[in-house]
């Protein structure tokens, strides 16, 4: 079973930076893939990704990790301007954050617009890709009916 937790921004944006690496890496390890709105600093991703080191064993191999979020070129000065002075009001809440434990998530790809999520699940105790392959179809016999 695939568990997506969604952190809103409001849940960490009283954090510090350790506290909010904390809480993420707390969610992570328990094997859910976090779904956070806006983004973390870069200084803090790469904290994440540090500490996530620390608890690399079997069980968890590391994290996958994904932001996208809008960016509006050639804005006017005055919208820009506004833009700016409403993120630090009320803080980075533009985009999506996906974080997601190594042993799930195989694989994150993005473009500009959309991200795709390939993960890694098991059956009967063997990973299987997220990926469908194309089944064999069977042929079941047809029984014609004579028509009298």
């Amino acid at each position: 079973m695939l568990k997506l937790q969604f952190v809103p921004y409001a849940d960490i944006e009283h954090l510090n930076t350790d506290e909010r690496i904390d809480k993420l890496l707390d969610i992570v390890r328990g094997n859910k893939i976090v779904l956070m709105q806006g983004r973390l600093q870069p200084e803090e991703e790469g904290q994440l990704i540090q500490q996530t080191m620390h608890y690399i064993e079997e069980r968890f191999r590391g994290i996958e990790i994904c932001t996208i979020y809008p960016e509006e070129k050639n804005l006017q000065l005055l919208k820009r301007m506004k833009k700016e002075m409403v993120k630090y009001i009320v803080g980075n809440r533009d985009g999506i954050t996906i974080i997601g434990p190594a042993t799930i998530v195989r694989e994150i790809k993005r473009d500009p617009n959309n991200m795709m999520l390939l993960t890694m699940h098991t059956i009967n105790g063997r990973k299987r890709s997220s990926r469908k392959q194309p089944r064999r179809q069977h042929r079941s016999s047809k029984k014609t009916r004579r028509r009298r």
